[in-house]
């Protein structure tokens, strides 16, 4: 799920800590390792999911090799069904989507999510976010009640969906806990990672080594 840089408009929480222009040359870096990460899955099939406005040729240009979906919705939970919804559609038997905002994200984490969900006692596979929401939701057939009416970008995401889950009697398999990057002090976080000597997020890394960041 991804969407074109702008200053001004993209992770506009990080400003003031960056500056507008800062925000969204970072938020490319997470947008890159992203697709890095898509690229380095095996026995994956890879969309990048972009709104019908944002569908030109900066997508092209950065991910030539990977295919184009278009989010259709006007809410986030609408979007994210008619993407799944769509790939399962064309055929295949296991979908995924993930954030682009969780830039350190380890590969393992999609393909365990598939391993689960190869599981029959697996209906749907969620990995919980440190803030409340998910950074992945995989599942095998649609469930639309589960994403549609739920309010996106709170601290009751997840537990909203999982409520939903059990009151429809869908069996939901938790990843591992991650963070995504939208507050300052997510950033603090992120940075510190990368300086650790995270091998992760190269291109995320290139803009705290060029010292793209504001004081």
């Amino acid at each position: 799920m991804a969407k074109r840089p702008e200053p001004g408009v993209t992770k506009q929480r990080l400003v003031p800590r960056l500056s507008p222009d800062e925000a969204a040359r970072l938020y490319e870096c997470f947008l890159l390792d992203t697709l890095d990460l898509a690229r380095s899955l095996s026995d994956v099939k890879s969309f990048v999911a972009v709104l019908p406005v944002q569908a030109d040729a900066y997508f092209r240009r950065v991910a030539p090799d990977i295919s184009h979906v278009t989010q259709v919705g006007e809410t986030l939970g609408e979007r994210l069904d008619h993407v799944l919804t769509h790939c399962l559609t064309a055929g295949f038997d296991h979908v995924a989507a993930i954030g682009s905002d969780v830039p350190t994200l380890p590969a393992w984490h999609v393909t365990k999510a598939f391993d689960l969900l190869a599981d029959e006692a697996v209906d749907m596979v969620l990995g919980p976010s440190e803030d409340g929401g998910y950074h992945l939701i995989a599942w095998k057939r649609p469930y639309p009640r589960l994403v549609r009416p739920v309010q996106m970008s709170t601290s009751r995401v997840l537990a909203d969906t999982l409520d939903l889950a059990k009151s429809d009697g869908v069996r939901v398999a938790l990843l591992p806990r991650w963070y995504d990057v939208d507050e300052p002090e997510d950033l603090e976080r992120l940075e510190a990672e990368i300086r650790s000597g995270s091998p992760l997020a190269s291109h995320t890394s290139r803009f705290f080594e060029r010292g793209d960041r504001s004081d």
